[in-house]
């Protein structure tokens, strides 16, 4: 089934590749793709950073194109643009968008029957990718990939980097068969396309690099055996998360920000807590483990504690496939009058709102369930990056490698835990929460910049290239 599956792949990109010459022959077009040729400056050498998503939600990904461009490189983000990016890309000289082209809505609104629907998605993002990369955009020196999803990414850039002569480098986030097998319909495929991943991926990359050193060691295991080297590059925040210390100063965009301003002084002075979790609203965060938690705190059960709970503002930030369902049972509870002295909102902000609301906020709360074990959620990061301690879900073998028990957070299993957290944390004391916050401020001091430039210019630069 393996050979079968690996020979249609590769008849698939033989016909849309001939397809693809005869379409721009007949139309006067460039036939034969450019291949990369060492440019006379390193200045007009491009990077490509590629990720078959939204690039304004691949925090990542936009970090590398920010930094390569900071390098002097020219960076081409290739990807689907549906929200706002990073503010260093906009207006960036060094920084060109090749936007994929969206899905037609006959594919993405399932008027397809399932066993058609999957078939047309992939050949529709292997069109789109192919014709983008082979000819819309330079020859790049580098393609930097974001992994998963694998397909059809991984045989596209591998069909790309042999004919136009560009270097692969895979940033492993996660692995897309973990992601594809909490998907009860998707099951029966996740065989296939974990032999997928597994196959291309030992292959593929000139080099790879993983989110933490749990995921490194897998990837260069029995399981994996990846050919070339493997760089954990542990997230780090941007510049754009910095701490706000000064009440004065977080009064003011408390103030100014719709969600917050009716509260802005309260939470100020403390007699209001506001707690922020930034989900995707996927299957991976189970919301509804942050709502009963807090159903349990807005209702203790008498005489099991010595206060009464400081009333909350939760903000909730983030697009996804179930938010539509949880806002619904938020709204279910609180007519129920589940939450007494409690208020859940939910928000998309600019990224600076988002910076803002981080480091203006009392405690961040991470519901992230590791599909692999071995991956780290990006939301953790921008938290410390603003100085904000973190309550974390922590049953997987990584969670350590970045929150670090009574330092810079603390850690849950059960709903149970998250609640005590809740009712420790946001107690009118606050000496615990204090101590945090300055483990958060001190672990969110080590930035994206440094790392980046110690693993993978290391790995791009021209005098590595030299070496090697």
């Amino acid at each position: 089934m393996a050979v079968q599956f690996i020979l249609s792949v590769l008849s698939g990109a033989l016909s849309v590749f001939l397809v693809s010459f005869v379409w721009n022959f007949f139309s006067g077009r460039q036939v034969i793709p450019t291949r990369h040729r060492p440019a006379a400056s390193e200045e007009d050498e491009h990077i490509q950073i590629l990720v078959l998503g939204d690039i304004g939600r691949s925090p990542r990904m936009q970090y590398h194109a920010i930094s390569a461009a900071k390098h002097g490189r020219k960076v081409d983000i290739v990807a689907y643009k549906e929200t706002a990016r990073h503010p260093d890309l906009i207006g960036n000289p060094n920084v060109t968008m090749y936007a994929l082209t969206p899905q037609p809505e006959w594919i993405a609104w399932g008027t397809l029957p399932f066993f058609l629907q999957i078939p047309a998605k992939v050949l529709h993002q292997f069109w789109t990718l192919f014709s983008t990369l082979m000819y819309a955009t330079p020859a790049a020196q580098w393609i930097i990939i974001q992994n998963p999803p694998s397909i059809p990414t991984f045989h596209v850039a591998l069909l790309v980097s042999l004919i136009r002569g560009s270097k692969l480098l895979v940033d492993w986030h996660n692995y897309g068969h973990t992601i594809l097998a909490q998907n009860p319909w998707m099951k029966p495929l996740v065989p296939l396309y974990k032999w997928y991943e597994l196959w291309l991926g030992r292959y593929l990359g000139n080099a790879n690099l993983a989110v933490t050193d749990a995921m490194a060691r897998q990837l260069r295991g029995r399981q994996f055996k990846l050919r070339n080297t493997v760089h954990t590059l542990h997230d780090r925040p941007a510049e754009l998360f910095q701490p706000i210390t000064s009440p004065e100063e977080r009064r003011a965009f408390l103030s100014r920000l719709a969600e917050t301003k009716a509260d802005a002084q309260n939470i100020v002075d403390g007699a209001v807590r506001l707690i922020v979790s930034s989900t995707s609203w996927t299957p991976d965060e189970d919301f509804g483990m942050l709502l009963d938690a807090l159903v349990a705190y807005a209702n203790p059960v008498p005489d099991t504690t010595a206060e009464s709970p400081s009333p909350i503002l939760a903000i909730i930030t983030g697009k996804g496939p179930q938010q539509k369902m949880y806002i619904e049972k938020i709204q279910q509870l609180q007519e129920a009058r589940q939450l007494p002295g409690i208020r859940i909102l939910t928000a998309w902000l600019s990224n600076r709102d988002y910076a803002s609301l981080l480091a203006c906020a009392d405690l961040g709360i991470s519901l992230h369930k590791s599909s692999s074990g071995v991956d780290l959620p990006m939301k953790v990061v921008d938290m410390f990056g603003a100085g904000l301690p973190v309550a974390a879900y922590s049953a997987f073998e990584s969670i350590g490698e970045l929150v670090r028990e009574g330092e810079n957070g603390c850690g849950f299993e059960t709903t149970e835990q998250l609640t005590e957290l809740l009712r420790r944390l946001l107690g009118l004391d606050g000496q615990e929460l204090g101590a945090l916050k300055r483990g958060a401020i001190q672990e969110g001091s080590l930035r994206w910049s440094h790392e980046w430039d110690r693993v993978v210019w290391n790995i791009i630069s021209p005098q590595q290239e030299a070496a090697r």
